[in-house]
């Protein structure tokens, strides 16, 4: 099964981090990276995505916003929201769009119950 994971953040390095924990559990899924939410839109309408992790704090709109606009165009996509600002207003609202979260930094043990959890969801969806 091929996966395509977006990683959206303003930050390159984020995104380098963010990908080597990807890489770490799920070496045969591919990434594709995004510096901003509008940037992030562009990649979705080029090509399948099937998984997408959100940083929180961009400059052009915040990642939950994002994460709206794509749970309603894919409401079956696994989303995930990235932040090391942990505020029970933030987990909430992740929640409430159907997002996980996932706490910075990012490595294999932070993202591994999201990524175990959006491998299942997709092998349902696709059965």
């Amino acid at each position: 099964m091929s996966v395509t994971v977006l990683i959206v953040d303003d930050s390159k390095l984020a995104r380098i981090v963010a990908g080597k924990a990807l890489a770490e559990l799920q070496p045969e899924w591919q990434k594709t990276e995004a510096g901003s939410a509008a940037q992030a839109l562009e990649v979705i309408a080029a090509q399948r995505v099937d998984v997408a992790l959100i940083d929180f704090n961009m400059a052009d709109r915040d990642g939950l916003e994002l994460a709206g606009e794509l749970h309603a165009q894919r409401p079956d996509m696994p989303i995930a929201i990235v932040t090391a600002n942990i505020q029970d207003e933030i987990i909430a609202r992740a929640r409430e769009i159907g997002a996980a979260f996932v706490a910075k930094p990012v490595n294999a043990d932070s993202l591994e119950a999201f990524l175990s959890g959006a491998a299942l969801r997709l092998r349902a969806a696709k059965a």
